[in-house]
């Protein structure tokens, strides 16, 4: 990866995104503890992650791809985002100009951690966060994804900008603790 045409590249997202949660889970919806604590295709063990989706539907495809004949219970959260140093890894340009080989991004990693290796996607995001990025945006790998279903995956975030990204639930329907 080329760290100094990195920078050129980053910018603020402002918009909205979403994310799938078990409703078991649902009291939580910005912790990224199930992912620091299973690791991730953008996240090794130890290290927190939110994985959330450009669009409602893309957020169905990727919480439901483990069960894709049988639509398991969901709850569907949107997030408002304000967040800088994001890197945008579904933009050719940006993948040529900083090295990144787009068989980074797409590699058979639980397949490799099952073998005790280090994914490829594993070191990328180590040295992308160590470069203070603070999230990319990447395609859906989820089996029934179409081309244009993208996700955002973030590293660092918190309730305020410059790295917010904060659920809406404005009427309190989320529940405030495990059941």
């Amino acid at each position: 990866m080329r760290k100094e045409k990195l920078q050129e590249y980053l910018f603020r997202f402002e918009g909205a995104v979403f994310r799938g949660h078990n409703p078991r889970w649902s009291y939580a919806p910005h912790c990224g503890e199930g992912a620091r604590r299973n690791g991730g295709r953008f996240n090794p063990k130890g290290v927190a992650a939110l994985y959330t989706s450009l669009s409602q539907s893309g957020a169905w495809v990727e919480a439901q791809q483990g069960f894709r004949f049988k639509a398991q219970p969901l709850t569907i959260c949107q997030y408002d985002v304000d967040c800088d140093n994001v890197l945008d890894l579904t933009d050719e340009t940006v993948l040529l100009n900083c090295g990144i080989k787009p068989s980074t991004l797409s590699c058979a990693w639980l397949d490799q951690v099952t073998q005790s290796q280090t994914p490829d996607s594993w070191h990328l995001s180590k040295q992308l966060i160590s470069a203070k990025v603070n999230a990319i945006i990447v395609p859906s790998f989820a089996r029934s994804a179409t081309r244009r279903m993208k996700n955002i995956v973030f590293w660092r975030w918190s309730d305020t900008p410059p790295n917010m990204v904060k659920v809406i639930d404005e009427f309190e329907r989320l529940p405030p603790s495990p059941y």
